[in-house]
C-alpha cells in the first residue's frame, strides 16, 4: 500500500510504530491502530535468540514479512534490511525488491551511505532511514551525540539522507535535545527510540512493551504489560492441571 506521511509533519499527529514478526501479532496490532508495523531485524534477538542483528538475513527477512503481511493486510509494512544487504546500490535494490515481493511497503535501513537511498528511491521503492545508534554495527549501545563532532554528523547525515528520498527517519539512542533540534531541521517525519519526545512520533520492540522477557529493558522502555508473568502463571496452572487429571473434564472431552 502507498501512503504519505507529510500529514504528521503538517497536522502535528503523532506516529506510531511497534514491531511484528508473525501473523497473530500484526493482526493484534493492526485490530489495535498502530501506524506502521517494523519487521525488524530485532527479530534474531527476541525471536531466534541470538545475540546480534548481524545474524539475520535476507531470507529470514523475507519469510517474516510474509508472515506480517498475512496477518495484518491493512498495515503500512516497514522491514529491515538485514546487515550487509545494502553495501551497493545493486545490492539494496536487489534485495529490497525481495522484501517488496514478500509484502513489505517499503525498507528501513542504517546508516548512510551515499547513493544508496537514493538508489532505492529511484527504483521506487519507499525508505525510512536510521540514524544514532545502529545496531547492526554498534560496538557499543551508549547514547549517541554527545561530542559536537557527533552531534554535526549526525545532522548531517539526517539531512542528506532526506536529500536523497528517504520518507521517514528513525532516531535512535540519542539526547533529546539532539533528537529534537534533527527534527525541526527536517520535512520529513522522525520516528524517536530513546531518543526524546521530540520526535515525530515513537516506535518500540513488541516484547519489550509488552513484557514478552523477565529481564529489564533499557531506560527508554515502558512496560504497558507483564506478559511474561501472566504467561508462566497460564503454563504452570497448565501443567498443574494435567498432572492432577483435572484437564480435560468430562465437558473437555468429546463423547
Amino acid at each position: 500500500m502507498k501512503r504519505s506521511f507529510g500529514k504528521y509533519r503538517e497536522t502535528g499527529e503523532r506516529l506510531t510504530m511497534l514491531t511484528a514478526y508473525d501473523a497473530a501479532f500484526a493482526s493484534l496490532l493492526e485490530k489495535a491502530g498502530i501506524d506502521c508495523i517494523l519487521v525488524g531485524d530485532s527479530l534474531g534477538n527476541v525471536f531466534q535468540g541470538v545475540s546480534s542483528t548481524r545474524e539475520v538475513t535476507v531470507g529470514q527477512m523475507v519469510y517474516h514479512t510474509r508472515s506480517v503481511r498475512a496477518g495484518a493486510p491493512n498495515a503500512f509494512v516497514w522491514t529491515d534490511m538485514p546487515h550487509l544487504s545494502y553495501e551497493t546500490p545493486e545490492t539494496a535494490v536487489a534485495n529490497a525488491r525481495r522484501l517488496i515481493e514478500a509484502g513489505a511497503d517499503g525498507v528501513k535501513l542504517e546508516g548512510y551511505r551515499k547513493g544508496i537511498v537514493r538508489a532505492l528511491t529511484d527504483a521506487g521503492i519507499p525508505v525510512c532511514a536510521h540514524i544514532g545508534l545502529l545496531p547492526q554495527t554498534a560496538e557499543n549501545f551508549k547514547v549517541r551525540g554527545k561530542e559536537e563532532d557527533e552531534q554535526i554528523r549526525l545532522k548531517t547525515e539526517a539531512a542528506a539522507l532526506q536529500e536523497e528520498g528517504a520518507v521517514m527517519t528513525v532516531i535512535e539512542c540519542t539526547s533529546s535535545a539532539l533528537a529534537a533540534e534533527i527534527t525541526e531541521s527536517l520535512d520529513i517525519p522522525t520516528i524517536g527510540i530513546g531518543a526524546g519526545n521530540g520526535c515525530d512520533g515513537q516506535v518500540l520492540v513488541v516484547n519489550d512493551m509488552l513484557g514478552l522477557k523477565e529481564e529489564k529493558g533499557a531506560k527508554f522502555v515502558r512496560r504497558y504489560a507483564d506478559l511474561c508473568g501472566v504467561i508462566i502463571e497460564a503454563v504452570h496452572s497448565f501443567v498443574r492441571d494435567v498432572r492432577s487429571g483435572d484437564y480435560p473434564s468430562q465437558n473437555e472431552s468429546y463423547r
